[in-house]
């Protein structure tokens, strides 16, 4: 018996099938930067009705070309605590549809070109290599990042079918006349529908890809013709069963919710294939169909696929509240309420949405550091008028500050193990924006901490500043106010316009506290004021201004990352020049609005 006979075919297959996967994962990769996080961003927005969840669910996987990896997603989402269990339930319904889009693409491959080059262009094998070529030209020559990414999804391509044609060359001596018949008893167990039900299941539960399990069942059909639509069935019922191993996998440490959605993937897997074999055979063993007798082909093979996930889907949409259900009833409650993850780190698979939820929390974080400051601004006004020192609202100060703390520490972590990854130049500069800033945000926070300690000294001590003072401070508190409100909203918003006017207002905040200080020098000399209101009017001016510091640092940092630079000094030296018109009209417009006599 010749080894190499059988050796060297199977080395084939198998690096065919590592082409395929590596094809996949490198589209997939592409197409995640494409969209550029914004189908995951519409996820959570679109998922309160079950249709349109549905059909963003197709829309998604036929982007990211895989069911698995939007089921990891939702499983990270809801142990995050970002969407609910029972949101997800569409979107794995429509996912299931969508991945059905590979399997119709891979059977181009079985098209009978008759000599016409049209046709001939048709076939994978054909075209992929133009397809490579154009991708390796717009990778190598073009400058623009979407059209990198565009490149990139075509030489996955490329790379997905030529894995195609190389399991194809390997399991072509199966289809000779010496060997055809052979194959066929062989393959005659998959007659047992369970037994094709569990070969589906395993096969793709080991390489964790149903579209490959998908092709390579395609490819065997085409080069062998020996594979009947009576086999091909119960194959493709068990492939959808094993394509769960990811999402169960994934769901390994997480919350009770969060483990449903792999127990919600199961189910509809589960429940569709025994509905279907349940009804199916027991018509084919009445009626001897004979169609199912006939050699399947590619297409036929991607129309089975599609229409079992069609009719599972339609069978299961209208028991969706009793999916969720059943799911609880088998991951119960935990006797203890359970905390959601701060960002699971299972959305570092797709890196895109990681950082869109990122810049989400950051968002929060700037809004928490605004809420605090005001609320300690209050605190310092409310001791100044003698209402004493409101520990309640004190209490909540202290609260808030930790929550940034603790946003600045897991964002830190997170951000820079999203900065490992492969990412469109927009997403790094994003990420490298929010590297930036979460920084200053959290620096607000300890500043607003600063300041219960003056309000605290001003209400122990009843310290009363003089009116002249409190005018002035009064000036100083709108001025800073307006500069976080300013601040935080353009950082919410992106809006560089916005973000431009912190800078003008921040001098004339510096220029007020020099202000300030300056007068009180004066009334010190005059006997108005003494020396111990000095030391409680350094403190607050001196956390004012560092406030102030900080929110300039915020816009810079957006202004520069957007122009692809970060030299700070080069940038608030020129904006800072006589030459700046722009600068001059805001500086001058807020230094007329928060002037002091």
């Amino acid at each position: 018996m010749d080894i190499s006979a059988i050796a060297f075919p199977v080395f084939t297959l198998l690096g065919g099938l590592a082409f395929f996967l590596y094809g996949m994962n490198v589209m997939s990769s592409g197409l995640e930067k494409l969209a550029g996080g914004k189908l995951e961003k519409t996820l959570k927005r679109m998922t309160s009705n079950t249709i349109m969840s549905m059909g963003l669910g197709a829309g998604i996987t036929i982007a990211i070309q895989s069911s698995s990896a939007l089921t990891v997603m939702l499983v990270g989402l809801v142990n995050s605590g970002i969407m609910a269990l029972e949101q997800t339930v569409g979107v794995i319904f429509g996912s299931n549809i969508g991945t059905t889009l590979t399997a119709w693409i891979l059977s181009l491959a079985g098209i009978e070109g008759g000599g016409n080059f049209f046709l001939e262009l048709l076939k994978p094998k054909n075209f992929s290599p133009i397809v490579a070529l154009i991708g390796i030209i717009l990778i190598m020559m073009s400058k623009s990042d979407r059209k990198k990414d565009i490149g990139t999804i075509m030489v996955g391509f490329a790379v997905l079918m030529f894995g195609m044609t190389l399991m194809g060359d390997a399991v072509e001596p199966l289809g000779n006349e010496e060997n055809v018949e052979s194959f066929k008893a062989f393959i005659s167990i998959f007659n047992n529908p369970l037994i094709g039900v569990v070969v589906g299941a395993v096969f793709t539960g080991i390489i964790q890809s149903s579209a490959a399990s998908v092709g390579i069942l395609q490819t065997l059909a085409m080069q062998t013709g020996a594979i009947t639509y009576n086999m091909v069935l119960p194959i493709v019922m068990g492939q959808n069963i094993g394509t769960c191993i990811t999402s169960v996998i994934s769901s390994i440490g997480v919350n009770k919710n969060a483990k449903r959605v792999s127990v919600v993937h199961i189910l509809f897997n589960l429940i569709g294939t025994i509905v279907c074999l349940a009804i199916y055979y027991p018509l084919y063993l009445i009626f001897d169909f004979a169609v199912l007798n006939q050699a399947a082909d590619g297409a036929g093979i991607a129309l089975c696929h599609t229409a079992f996930n069609i009719f599972a889907t339609l069978l299961l949409v209208p028991f969706s509240n009793q999916l969720v259900k059943l799911a609880k009833i088998i991951i119960p409650d935990a006797k203890e309420a359970e905390k959601n993850a701060f960002i699971d780190e299972r959305l570092l698979n797709t890196p895109t949405f990681a950082l869109a939820e990122c810049d989400n929390y950051t968002v929060k974080m700037a809004q928490t550091a605004r809420g605090t400051f005001l609320n300690a601004t209050n605190l310092v006004r409310k001791a100044e008028k003698g209402e004493g020192f409101d520990e309640k609202l004190a209490e909540q100060v202290r609260v808030d500050e930790k929550a940034l703390d603790k946003y600045e520490d897991k964002l830190g972590s997170f951000l820079v193990k999203i900065s490992s990854k492969e990412l469109s130049k927009t997403d790094s500069k994003e990420a490298s924006k929010l590297l930036h800033t979460i920084g200053d945000f959290e620096r607000i926070g300890d500043h607003a901490v600063n300041l219960l300690g003056v309000a605290k000294e001003i209400a122990d001590k009843d310290i009363s500043f003089s009116g002249k003072a409190k005018e002035e401070l009064k000036v100083l508190s709108a001025a800073l106010e307006e500069i976080v409100t300013i601040t935080v909203t353009a950082f919410a918003e992106n809006n560089l316009d916005l973000a431009k006017d912190v800078e003008p207002l921040e001098q004339v905040v510096d220029q007020l506290t020099a202000q300030i200080k300056a007068n009180h020098i004066t009334r010190l000399q005059r006997g108005d004021c003494t020396i111990e209101l000095g030391f409680v009017l350094s403190d607050l001016l001196n956390n004012f201004e560092r406030v102030s510091d900080h929110c300039s640092n915020i816009a810079v940092a957006m202004i520069e990352v957007a122009r692809e630079s970060f030299d700070t000094h080069k940038y608030l030296k020129a904006v800072k020049s006589e030459s700046n018109a722009d600068f001059s009209e805001r500086f001058n417009e807020y230094e007329i609005k928060y002037r002091i006599d």
